[in-house]
This record gives C-alpha cells, sequence and structure tokens, in this order.
C-alpha cells in the first residue's frame, strides 16, 4: 500500500467558496516540503458542491463524500481513518491555524509525540483576529467544564488543528463515538486512557467571521462530555 509521508485531512460543510483557496495553499505548502503526501476532503453532506470543487484540484486531493450532514467529528473519523499517511493531520477548512504552522506539529510527532495538538491558550498573543467576545467566553468555559469532568491539562482542546502518527490515528479514532464538535476531547480523553503521548504547541490562529459553527452546535458539546464518560468507563 502507498504510505505518504503526510495526510492532510480537511473535513468540509458547505465550504464551496473557501475550499478552492485552502486547497492550492495546502498543496504548494506540502509540495515544497514533503516527498510526498495526500490530502483528504471529506465532504459532511454539503448542499453547495463542495465535494465536486475539492476533485477539480489533482491526483493529490482523495474526496469522501458523507451521505448526509452528521457532523464534523464522523467527517474527521472518516478522514482518519481512510487516509494512508505515516503522520495525519486533520485542519480546518478555512485554515484559521495557518498550514504553515503544520512545521511544529510535523516537529513534536518526529520527536517522539504520539499526538501533537494545536494550542492557542499557550501563547495567547498568536492569535492575529479574535472571536467575538461570547464565543470566547464560551470556549473558555468549555474548556473548565472539560478540566472539571474528564480531564486536566490542556487549556485548549478545540483548536481544528491537531495530528497523529499512523498507529495512533487508528488507535483513537477506531473507538471515536462522537460526531459532534466535543469529538475534540473525545479523541483527547481516549489518546490519555491509551497512554499516547500528547504534546501542545502554540499556534497563530485568525478568526474567520464565517464559520459554520452555530451556538446550538456549539453548547450541545457541553452534553456531549457527559456522553464521552459514559461511552468510555
Amino acid at each position: 500500500m502507498f504510505k505518504p509521508e503526510i495526510s492532510l485531512i480537511i473535513p468540509a460543510y458547505n465550504e464551496a467558496e473557501r475550499i478552492g483557496k485552502s486547497l492550492l495553499s495546502a498543496q504548494n505548502y506540502l509540495k515544497d516540503n514533503f516527498e510526498t503526501y495526500e490530502i483528504v476532503v471529506v465532504d459532511d453532506g454539503s448542499t453547495d458542491g463542495t465535494a465536486n470543487l475539492a476533485r477539480n484540484y489533482g491526483h493529490s486531493v482523495k474526496v469522501f463524500q458523507l451521505e448526509r450532514n452528521t457532523g464534523k467529528g464522523a467527517a474527521v473519523r472518516k478522514g482518519m481513518l481512510e487516509s494512508t499517511g505515516r503522520l495525519r493531520v486533520f485542519s480546518d477548512a478555512d485554515f484559521s491555524t495557518p498550514i504553515y504552522e503544520l512545521k511544529k506539529i510535523i516537529g513534536e510527532l518526529e520527536s517522539g509525540a504520539d499526538v501533537c495538538i494545536g494550542s492557542r491558550a499557550i501563547q495567547p498573543e498568536l492569535i492575529k483576529v479574535h472571536q467575538p467576545f461570547f464565543r470566547e467566553l464560551l470556549g473558555k468555559t468549555f474548556n473548565l467544564f472539560v478540566r472539571t469532568i474528564l480531564f486536566s491539562g490542556i487549556k485548549d482542546t478545540q483548536c481544528g488543528f491537531k495530528g497523529f502518527k499512523d498507529y495512533a490515528a487508528e488507535q483513537v479514532f477506531s473507538k471515536a463515538k462522537i460526531d459532534g464538535f466535543g469529538f475534540d476531547v473525545e479523541i483527547l480523553y481516549i489518546a490519555k486512557k491509551e497512554n499516547l503521548k500528547i504534546k501542545q504547541v502554540p499556534v497563530e490562529w485568525f478568526n474567520d467571521d464565517r464559520t459554520t459553527v452555530s451556538p446550538v452546535k456549539g453548547l450541545k458539546a457541553f452534553f456531549e462530555l457527559f456522553e464521552i464518560k459514559r461511552l468510555h468507563k
């Protein structure tokens, strides 16, 4: 089986306006920094032709489609388990964390980490464009709940920029069940239970006002914390 150095997984829901720019940016960066790579786009039941647009970007881009809008967790899980790279990293389709920050994730994975996650909490000055106050407050409150209910030591579980060695990706995502935005917490919870080595790195981050995350989905993630505890006793 062909095993590229890196797989970049991009979950996408109605991203027709942004996916082309993101794929070009990813291809240019990966081509300049890796001998072999693949980009895996997982269309989460889009209705705007996202998948068809992604297919126009050549053989380095694999496209998978979920039958219906299931959730970011389901899309990332599909991408992680379908990809074949020795290192597997997922990123939000809008590249809120710029693609060049990939070098930090890869550096830690190559240095011995099983899992490496981008964090906005380690060096807050790297947040170049902030979310509205209410969303930032909601995020900080959510992470307080995570530390109280499930585990401590990680102040930013929700940054959409996380990398895994191939065996760690398969170990974690084969057990993951949460489809919604609580999936970030679930995969870290599983990784901790599996005694995988997790590293955190500070990354640049730019809020995009066109986010597809609704407040309702964000609030649902709070309830998913209790579901994670129940599912992985």
